[in-house]
């Protein structure tokens, strides 16, 4: 098991966590989460996984016919340019985000339709000590889970 702290000031961001294999596909539409559309939480509380792919911010113009939507688990974006793909980090540990729930909210967060956060602009959770760690997306058109951004925390293992 892993617990992920704050590379900043040290502080625990999550309780101990167990590594699943790959990060599920998430749950259809059709099963919201409680108090909310779209779908319930991606990774299940307790585990986290590694995004082997580009997640998040920023994008960049790729050919209509590409291969697929802008980043995995997520649907088209697109905007003056053209069609989107994301161009963001690799390697970032993704989670249920109650698994992180003291983290704050950062002032500039994007907003989606539904009033939660798109998650497209990037890093939009900090640390207690105000350093932006995560990227949460909650959203009612996009999935639902946090995005530890693995250049800003770091993991140590438990004996749990």
């Amino acid at each position: 098991m892993v617990i992920f702290h704050c590379s900043g000031c040290g502080a625990a961001l999550t309780p101990p966590l167990t590594l699943l294999p790959a990060v599920p596909a998430p749950p259809p539409y059709e099963q919201p989460r409680p108090g909310a559309r779209g779908p319930g939480a991606t990774i299940p509380q307790g585990h986290y996984a590694i995004e082997t792919e580009p997640w998040g911010a920023p994008y960049e113009p790729y050919p209509q016919d590409g291969d697929g939507p802008s980043q995995r688990r997520a649907g088209w974006k697109s905007d003056e340019r053209g069609t989107l793909k994301s161009a963001g980090p690799r390697g970032n540990i993704v989670l249920h985000p109650d698994d992180a729930a003291d983290l704050k909210m950062l002032v500039e967060a994007s907003m989606g339709c539904c009033g939660g956060p798109s998650g497209d602009q990037g890093l939009n959770r900090a640390c207690r000590c105000g350093k932006p760690v995560a990227t949460l997306a909650a959203d009612c058109s996009t999935v639902y889970e946090l995005h530890l951004d693995a250049a800003s925390v770091r993991a140590e293992e438990t004996l749990d």
